[in-house]
């Protein structure tokens, strides 16, 4: 595998298989942590309204050297945006603060606002009126594709069954000792494309001894088994670093795991506490 390896979107559209996260990387360091990523070899950049860095992301971008074609860049919906009119004075935002033309992916960032997370409330009306607002500027040009995150199968549903154009990927947590097969295979079998952020479970993965052992065997770092563990599930890696020698040794996952190695990692212990990152409502649900 190698950082050219893409999938293919229901569109048509390739999707290189492993992407940079920058969530939680300050916008005026994050542009030249993508230069940095983009010169080791990266093709796709993920980032979000709610990271407060696309400014600095589509810097990184236009002054990587690379053509704009070439790099695959993704946005996310601000959570709490559930009406039309502020989906469509987002997305233009959007572009406006990356300084790009278009943008490869947009998706929706939750179901639910932050503060509503998984708490039972689904916004389906709030989610189709965005979600139209997606839909239009992909019509246009302006999104090259579009998408979800956080995503349960009733909230695909809802798009599914009520909108024109279904999701393209529903970027979800994934990662070694917390895999959610059967939403997986859902989206599977929808053609949706499911993108794993945390792939490294936010750091807390590296003091599992079990995974350590089975990270041995292959001589590769505990990140590096993760990270290949999401590819063989057919899924897109976001693991996120800031480190030059961490974003390079990420992408060295030029090796295969066995199906009874596989079948181990799929049966870890689920992590359940992510240390510092354990307030974010992704983690406490």
């Amino acid at each position: 595998m190698t950082l050219k390896d893409t999938y293919t979107l229901s569109n048509g559209l390739a999707v290189p298989k492993l992407g940079l996260g920058t969530w939680m990387i300050e916008d005026d360091a994050v542009a030249q942590v993508v230069r940095e990523a983009i010169e080791i070899g990266y093709r796709h950049v993920d980032t979000a309204q709610a990271y407060a860095n696309e400014r600095g992301v589509g810097e990184g971008v236009r002054t990587s050297g690379v053509a704009r074609e070439d790099i695959f860049v993704t946005t996310k919906l601000e959570a709490g945006i559930k009406t039309y009119e502020e989906a469509k004075a987002a997305i233009a935002g959007s572009l406006e603060a990356m300084g790009l033309d278009y943008i490869d992916m947009m998706i929706i960032h939750a179901p639910q606002p932050w503060p509503e997370f998984r708490n039972g409330e689904h916004f389906f009306e709030g989610n189709l009126a965005a979600w139209r607002a997606l839909e239009e500027a992909y019509e246009e040009g302006k999104l090259r594709a579009i998408g979800v995150s956080n995503f349960e199968k009733v909230d695909l549903d809802n798009l599914l069954e009520n909108g024109k154009v279904k999701p393209m990927v529903n970027q979800i947590l994934a990662h070694v000792s917390n895999t959610p097969f059967e939403l997986i295979d859902y989206c599977q079998a929808n053609d949706i494309v499911v993108e794993a952020y945390s792939p490294v479970a936010h750091g807390e993965i590296l003091n599992n001894e079990q995974i350590a052992a089975v990270a041995g065997k292959y001589g590769v770092s505990v990140p590096q088994l993760c990270i290949r563990y999401c590819l063989q599930l057919g899924l897109i890696a976001l693991p996120k670093s800031g480190n030059p020698d961490h974003i390079r040794d990420n992408a060295g996952v030029d090796f295969t795991i066995s199906d009874e190695d596989m079948a181990t990692l799929k049966a870890a212990d689920r992590i359940k506490d992510y240390g510092e990152a354990s307030f974010f409502p992704v983690y406490a649900k």
